[in-house]
């Protein structure tokens, strides 16, 4: 574990070694500092780089490329912390070299430099400890108690990058400089994590991935048994799904935000009623409407539902289902035809949203051979009578200078279309239901 002190004790660190290496490479009076490069001119800085021997100086710091993701993640789905957070970085280093040119005092302790370097490439452990008890302000430092060590090797540069470097020392004359980089320091975070129970028991489950395939959608069977495609789906319609491995050891399926068991589960074949328990029937919504085939697994001790595959979502139009009640207001003699304004009472079958659109259509019922029949088409715009209700089980609206009559009922929400009973005699078919009378 290493704290925030980390990079200060590497950096002295790797300054003392540089001083044995500039104190045994025979240039006189030779030292090693830790301070920005200069040219000697007092800039303001404190210290200054030595008239003999090197200057160590820290120019950049980056993630560590190796360890840059090997605490993450470090927290639970909850939010709650389980492992302290641990950062690595690397350390770049530029030393610069001074001493009298004549004597090639600077190319002298650099070549030493570049031996102990070479020979002992990484900051021991005893060193790492000294630094503590030589500087009062690095005592709390632990950066030694880490099982990496720290490694320093050369990092060449070339002239472009070297130029790009001594440009930001302002007015500072080049000198005679190489680049270091020590690798890897930790920095570990001040988190305490939560600590966890250790785990009783362990299970291992092996499943092939088999993901289930919807391929139709079709409505219940007929009276002969025959499943059609086309069928108008309402609410309390059973469905069939038809597809490929469909059967999970735990079969659901899901509309909307909602799932339901079905009543029959096979390999290609589920079937489920819309508004069987716990599916109510107030929850849906006429038109669009997706369904998914969700598999669940049982894992755990003791055994519990857990997520497991999930099908492709298949769509189907459930049709809402209306009844009417219309109530006179008024009516005129136009043209011989007798046109009524009424109050009708429409009562809907799964709840009408407030945000979705409606349209009501009439059309006469049985009309004579003698003329086309009357239709009207109604834009019905509604405000829920309580501003908390999001779905409303009827409402009444008003029809304008509609001829008397028997008129057939239907509505359109969001598009979808409420479909018209045929009557009971499937070889004579005639629309019969549902009516109301305009008058």
């Amino acid at each position: 574990m290493s704290n925030y002190l980390s990079i200060a004790a590497v950096t002295e660190a790797f300054r003392q070694v540089l001083q044995e290496a500039a104190g045994d490479s025979g240039v006189a009076g030779a030292t090693a500092t830790a301070v920005r490069p200069t040219s000697g001119i007092n800039d303001g800085q404190p210290g200054n780089p030595p008239v003999a021997g090197v200057n160590l100086f820290l120019y950049q710091v980056t993630p560590n490329g190796t360890f840059r993701n090997a605490d993450a993640p470090t927290r639970r789905s909850d939010g709650s912390l389980y492992t302290p957070t641990r950062a690595a970085y690397d350390l770049h280093y530029l030393l610069t070299f001074y001493g009298a040119e004549s004597s090639l005092e600077p190319q002298r302790v650099l070549g030493n430099v570049l031996r102990v370097m070479n020979s002992v490439p990484i900051l021991t452990r005893k060193r790492l400890e000294g630094i503590k008890m030589s500087l009062a302000f690095l005592a709390a430092a632990n950066v030694e108690t880490e099982v990496e060590r720290i490694r320093i090797s050369m990092n060449p540069l070339n002239l472009e990058e070297l130029s790009k470097l001594w440009s930001v020392f302002f007015q500072a004359t080049y000198h005679l400089s190489v680049a270091f980089q020590a690798s890897v320091v930790f920095i570990d975070g001040s988190e305490v994590a939560q600590p966890a129970l250790p785990v009783l028991s362990r299970n291992l489950y092996v499943r092939p991935f088999e993901q289930p395939q919807i391929e139709q959608v079709l409505s219940h069977p007929t009276p002969t048994g025959e499943t059609l495609a086309d069928r108008p789906i309402v609410v309390g319609d059973t469905l069939v799904l038809r597809g490929r491995q469909l059967r999970g050891e735990v079969t659901r399926v899901r509309i909307g935000e909602l799932e339901i068991s079905p009543v029959e589960v096979a390999e290609n074949q589920i079937k489920f009623v819309l508004d069987m328990p716990p599916f109510p029937a107030q929850s849906l919504r006429a038109g669009v409407q997706g369904v998914q085939v969700v598999q669940h697994l049982m894992m755990g001790t003791p055994q519990s539902e857990h997520a497991g595959f999930e099908s492709n979502v298949a769509a189907f139009v459930l049709r809402p289902v209306v009844t009417a009640l219309a109530v006179p207001v008024s009516s005129q003699l136009v043209d011989g035809v007798t046109l009524c304004s009424n109050d009708v009472t429409l009562n809907f079958t799964p709840r009408l949203g407030v945000r979705q659109r409606l349209v009501l259509l009439l059309n006469e019922y049985d009309p004579p051979g003698n003329r086309p029949a009357w239709a009207y088409r109604f834009e019905v715009a509604f405000t829920p009578p309580n501003p908390a209700d999001t779905s409303l089980a009827s409402l009444v609206t008003r029809v304008v200078d509609v001829a008397a009559g028997d008129y057939l009922v239907r509505i359109q929400v969001d598009g979808a279309e409420s479909p018209l009973d045929p009557g009971p005699d499937p070889r004579n078919p005639f629309y019969v239901d549902p009516r109301v009378t305009i008058a």
